[in-house]
Parts: structure tokens; C-alpha cells; sequence
């Protein structure tokens, strides 16, 4: 009986590297997908932070706003006036805005 020779199919230098390639990639790939989305997930973590800490101050802006006012009306500004003896004179205020 003969036997049969197998043939050992070799491969040339470049096939070796396409294949090595494609199994780098074929690995590569999911990996890079979840890098990209942690970084996507902590890039919106610090996104809410700050949008929180906008709207705090905000809220603190307005308070100091509001106490501007207050401080700035007509009546307390009589009364400092007068606490100091000085008379209030109408065309002597200047207002300054920030606008």
C-alpha cells in the first residue's frame, strides 16, 4: 500500500502578516470600543458636575443680586445719609451699571 503524502500547504511571508493583522484587530477592536466608552462615560460625569455646579452659582448670583438691591434702594441710602449728616441730594447720584 502507498501511502499518501500530505501536502503542507505553506504560506509566504505576507499572508503570515495579514493573518497575524487581522487577529490583532479582531482584538484590538473590542477593547478600543470599551476604552472609548469609559472615557465617554467619565467625559459625561464631569459634564453634570459642572452643570451643577453652574446652577449653584446661579442661585448664589442671584441671592447677591438681591442683596444689592436691597442695599441700593432709595430708602436705605436716606438712611445711611442721614446716619452720616449728610443730605440727600437727587442730582448728585450717579448710577453706575454694569451693561
Amino acid at each position: 500500500m502507498a501511502s499518501k503524502k500530505t501536502k503542507k500547504i505553506k504560506l509566504l511571508k505576507g499572508e503570515k502578516f495579514m493573518y497575524g493583522l487581522i487577529i490583532m484587530l479582531l482584538l484590538a477592536i473590542p477593547m478600543f470600543n470599551v476604552y472609548t466608552s469609559s472615557l465617554l462615560s467619565e467625559t459625561n460625569n464631569e459634564v453634570e458636575k459642572l452643570k451643577n455646579n453652574i446652577e449653584n452659582q446661579k442661585l448664589v448670583n442671584q441671592s447677591l443680586t438681591m442683596q444689592v438691591d436691597e442695599l441700593a434702594s432709595l430708602e436705605n441710602i436716606q438712611k445711611i445719609a442721614e446716619e452720616y449728616g449728610l443730605s440727600y441730594v437727587n442730582s448728585n447720584i450717579k448710577i453706575i451699571s454694569a451693561e
